[in-house]
This record gives structure tokens, sequence and C-alpha cells, in this order.
């Protein structure tokens, strides 16, 4: 009896110590509720996440999507081995990767436009939704010279669809060489799930294999 007293004891101050790692936040209209499995994590590194997000996210959601979340989670994980990942409004972080990458912020810029995006089982390509997200962090991060992130130099050896910076670099070219507003058009275009194979001539006149073979002839931004 006395064993399983313990237990059970033990088992309810761990709740409470979760519980007491919860923060939430409310700003402008948007709340952040941020926890985490890790009770080591930085304070001040988990306070610079929350800030980029209210930085970031309500100037995200009035230029691409109006109806996007108005409460987003953070869970800071010990589990997690990648980097982050999104779903159903809920960012799941690295603890690992964070502690070690502290400047990276903007990966929260990255993460919140997935929430933005809501593209659900959308018909369009994949690297279309991460190029897009790398591209708004492009325009949007607060923080990506400190972090030491940039848009790659375009190379011979890449194309189009490699997705995330290189794709970001190609829908920055687009925007500033061939027509702007094109990435919000066709962000909405995901999110509408009508994408096809003419989308990119619809939008710029073009295929997107025009495009990059103008892109790789004159890839200076």
């Amino acid at each position: 009896m006395k064993k399983y007293a313990l237990t059970l004891i033990l088992g309810l101050l761990a709740i409470t110590s979760f519980a007491d790692s919860i923060d939430t936040l409310k700003k402008n209209g948007y709340m952040l509720i941020v926890s985490g499995n890790d009770g080591n994590f930085d304070k001040a590194l988990r306070q610079k996440l929350i800030t980029t997000f209210f930085e970031v996210y309500p100037g995200i959601v009035k230029e691409y999507n109006k109806n996007s979340l108005k409460t987003v989670n953070f869970f800071i994980d010990t589990a997690y081995h990648g980097v982050a990942a999104t779903d159903n409004g809920r960012v799941v972080f690295s603890a690992s990767y964070m502690t070690k990458h502290p400047n990276d912020i903007d990966v929260v810029t990255h993460e919140v436009m997935h929430i933005v995006q809501d593209y659900g089982n959308t018909n369009g390509p994949w690297w279309i939704t991460e190029g897009i997200a790398d591209y708004v962090r492009n325009e949007y991060g607060i923080a990506n010279q400190a972090a030491g992130w940039k848009l790659p130099d375009y190379k011979p050896t890449q194309n189009f669809d490699n997705s995330y910076r290189i794709t970001a670099r190609f829908f920055t070219w687009i925007e500033k060489h061939v027509k702007k507003g094109t990435i919000k058009k066709l962000d909405d275009i995901m999110r509408k799930h009508t994408y096809s194979e003419n989308t990119f001539k619809q939008l710029t006149g073009k295929t997107v294999e025009e495009l990059w073979r103008e892109y790789a002839a004159n890839p200076v931004l």
C-alpha cells in the first residue's frame, strides 16, 4: 500500500510539474499556449520563441490567410529529433535542436506559415508548400542573419522542385523579375485545392519549366 501511495504521489507531482510548465499568452486577439517536456529548456530561448510568434504571425495571417487560427500551440519536445513539425495548429520543436541552435528562432516563422497555409490534403506538390514557407521566412524572419540562414546562390545542379530555400529563392526571383503577387496567389490556389500543371502559366504566362530556364540564365535577385 505504501509503495502504491508513493507511486501515486510521484505521478501527481509529475503532472503538476508538467502543468506548471504551460504558459498561456494573449496579445492583440491571438493566443499562444507553450508547453513541453524539457524541464531544463532555456527560459530565455523559450521567450524568444514566444516573442517571434507574436511579432511575425499576425502579419503573415493578414497577408496570406485572414481565416487562420487565432490560437496556436507550441510544444518543446525532448523526444522529437527533427527540427520542428506542424499539424493542426500545433508546432513541435526539437528541444535538442533549438538548444544547439538558439539563434535559429525563425524556425517559428517557417512553421507558423504552415498553419496559415492550411492546405490540408491539397492536390498541389509538396515542394511548393515548403518553398512558400521558406519564402515567407525570408520575407518575414526577424533573425535570419543571426542564425546564418539565407537563400542559397543558384547552382546548375539545382531544380525548381528541390523545395525549401532553393525553391524559395526561385519564388523570390519570380516576384522581383516576372510578376509581383504570384506567390500570394499560388498560396491561395494551394489552399483552395485548385492547383494544376497549368497554374504557373495561368499566373505568369509561362510554365514553371520556362520560368526556371529564365531564372537559371540570369538568377540575380
